[in-house]
């Protein structure tokens, strides 16, 4: 019986444990963690939602501070034509970020950094462009571009002298995304290193409607890879998406798979950006919590818990610290609809804004409890302790259990580290 670590995830000239961690925004997927698994031979990622807050916390930096009292004067103003982001200061951060991380980096495996590309920044191409050329000049090994597939992103970076260097991959839904894509990006003659292929049992945004269950991860992958056999391409699909058990892995290796991104068992980990408190409303969550609604400001369906604290929060828009979901003029569907609820709520302050959330303030304070499908089988993973809370994995543990565990079995840790 086969395990992950019988197969190998080829780019270039690298051969990596096939198993990435995905990467999850606002620092939940950390650099620790993106730095576990490339020491073992894997891919790690990092995320630059949010840089600039990452780059606060982590190296005492003052950008929002110093963003939030240049834009105090329209705090109360709904029109936010006005926020605009320093492109040096975005470029500062990311460096910040994705430097410090690289240069920590031991072992053979690989980081990346998922790009976001809905977040707009009120400057959507000049913005990305930055945050792109900025973490290729960081050293980054790769960059994932997510979120929203904008079809010109390889072009905004051709000029760089990384360009053809550092592997970019592109995460899909479908073959036809895929063929976009390669259709637009024909006269570059500049392929994606690697395709992740992410199903309908993602955690945070998805590529699908709320018709999501609907479709299989299994069918898109074989679809996707058909289609590079068809015309000629040798790209690694990564499968994402649902993928629990090392036995999971192994059913997508085995039907031609490069490698399998994974992210939901490393949330309960120690190195895992997330608050413990929150990693432990994880552990307790049941299946009927696990829920897919439309309240992104993005306009992409998401699935988290139903707990999660910014669902019908009014929180005020904080766009003038944050507003990383502005567009090119300067509008967010949560301020719109934060509006429309104060207009209709004068003499009540305690009104809910239950369509959309301010996904950025919610985020950057752990709020909006995002989450993959598997999410209530993360108790299974470790043990009970006698307060009722749940222990704690090490994001190691997580990774080798994915490498060498068979017979769709869970590793639990020892009793000794899990306290």
């Amino acid at each position: 019986m086969k395990r992950v670590d019988d197969f190998r995830l080829r780019l270039g000239k690298h051969e990596l444990v096939p198993i990435m961690i995905g990467g999850m925004g606002v620092d939940i997927s950390t650099a620790e963690l993106a730095l576990v698994a490339a020491r073992l031979g894997g891919v790690g990622h990092i995320s630059d939602a949010l840089v600039h807050d990452v780059s606060d916390r982590r190296f005492d930096t003052s950008f929002i501070k110093d963003k939030t009292k240049l834009y105090k004067y329209n705090i109360n103003n709904s029109d936010k034509t006005d926020i605009k982001f320093d492109l040096d200061l975005l470029a500062e951060a990311t460096r910040l970020h994705v430097g410090k991380t690289m240069d920590a980096k031991q072992g053979d495996g690989m980081i990346f950094v998922n790009c976001m590309e809905k977040l707009t920044m009120n400057g959507p191409r000049d913005t990305l462009r930055v945050r792109l050329a900025s973490a290729l000049d960081a050293g980054i090994d790769g960059i994932t571009l997510s979120a929203g597939l904008h079809l010109g992103s390889f072009g905004l970076i051709e000029d760089h002298p990384r360009f053809r260097d550092a592997k970019l991959g592109i995460i899909v839904s479908s073959v036809r995304a895929l063929q976009l894509f390669l259709r637009k990006n024909a006269k570059l003659n500049r392929l994606p290193d690697y395709i992740i292929v992410e199903g309908p049992l993602a955690g945070g945004h998805l590529g699908f409607g709320l018709d999501w269950a609907k479709y299989d991860l299994h069918t898109i992958v074989a679809e996707v890879i058909q289609y590079l056999k068809d015309e000629n391409l040798e790209i690694p699909v990564i499968a994402a998406g649902g993928i629990f058990t090392g036995s999971d892995a192994v059913s997508f290796l085995e039907a031609g798979a490069g490698g399998v991104q994974v992210a939901t068992r490393f949330t309960v980990t120690k190195e895992c950006g997330l608050p413990d408190d929150v990693k432990q409303e994880y552990f307790k969550a049941q299946e009927e919590q696990i829920i897919v609604n439309t309240i992104s400001p993005t306009g992409y369906p998401m699935r988290m818990l139903n707990n999660t604290p910014a669902i019908g929060s009014n929180i005020r828009p904080g766009c003038e610290a944050y507003g990383y979901l502005l567009d090119g003029n300067g509008n967010c569907s949560y301020i719109e609809a934060y509006n429309r609820e104060v207009e209709a709520n004068p003499n009540n302050k305690d009104f809910k804004v239950m369509d959309k959330t301010c996904l950025c303030t919610h985020m950057r304070n752990f709020k909006c409890w995002t989450c993959g499908q598997t999410t209530y089988r993360l108790k299974d993973t470790t043990h009970k302790l006698a307060d009722g809370s749940y222990a704690l994995l090490s994001a190691e543990h997580v990774f080798r259990d994915y490498q060498f565990s068979i017979n769709n079995e869970v590793a639990l840790p020892t009793q000794a580290s899990s306290t």
